[in-house]
């Protein structure tokens, strides 16, 4: 299957097949980290900005190199050092960029929907490297593609994940891309960042870690976020759902 959607805002929205052709791309670009000349030219020709108005270090830099090895023109965008310190709004710094004729624009953003917002007023290509306590859909498909790697597949598994999931925009990527590909996701931790809301993801919550490591193929720990992203998680959870794109966009 070849891959049409114009952006990537999250991985609710995509399907199984589409996440599939993700994992399967990356599997063929990682051969290309592992040669004497990390370059191809997928990318050469088109400009990238990343726009980062949330800090970020390990995000940003795995973006850039992975731009530089696609051969693509970067831009760097940081919010300390723009117009935003002189209260210019998200929309106005986003088209002045799409003004250069950027054709892609990774943003990462401390408000979940931001993506969504800038998909439907620009015309580049956009790309969430996380937004709020949203979602995180490029983590999760890194995620996702370790643990195919390693154990040669998803559907079966039993994955754990325990810790902060409530305020976790990884967690909740991750809960997505994993159970649309068939495997069986546990959720543990304290009753106040484990909610049994996430049940309605199709997860079993347990507060019990014994029962919840038991009988894991994997596991994975998400850390208590900062007070910072919490505030802006527990503002997030009572905030409208981001819209979602349909088929294409």
């Amino acid at each position: 299957m070849s891959w049409y959607r114009k952006h990537l805002l999250d991985i609710e929205s995509l399907t199984v097949e589409e996440i599939t052709t993700a994992l399967d791309t990356a599997r063929a670009f990682k051969a290309v980290g592992e040669r004497a000349i990390k370059k191809v030219p997928a990318l050469r020709g088109k400009t990238v900005v990343n726009l980062f108005v949330e800090p970020s270090t390990r995000t940003r830099i795995s973006f850039e190199l992975a731009e530089q090895r696609l051969s693509a023109d970067i831009i760097n965008f940081s919010a300390d050092a723009s117009s935003f310190k002189k209260g210019e709004t998200l929309k106005d710094t986003v088209r002045n960029l799409e003004a250069l004729n950027a054709d892609f624009i990774v943003i990462r953003h401390s408000a979940s929907g931001a993506p969504h917002f800038l998909s439907r007023v620009v015309n580049a290509s956009i790309i969430n490297a996380g937004d709020g306590a949203h979602e995180h859909p490029t983590q999760a498909l890194l995620d996702t593609f370790t643990i195919r790697e390693k154990k040669g597949k998803i559907a079966g598994l039993n994955v754990t994940i325990l810790g902060d999931i409530l305020y976790s925009r990884v967690a909740r990527s991750d809960i997505w891309a994993l159970t649309k590909l068939g495997a069986k996701v546990t959720l543990c931790g304290p009753s106040t960042l484990v909610p049994r809301t996430f049940e309605q993801m199709g997860c079993l919550v347990t507060h019990n870690i014994d029962e919840a490591i038991r009988d894991a193929d994997v596991r994975a720990l998400r850390p208590q976020q900062s007070p910072a992203r919490a505030d802006q998680a527990r503002r997030a959870h009572h905030a409208p759902r981001p819209h979602q794109p349909r088929r294409g966009d």
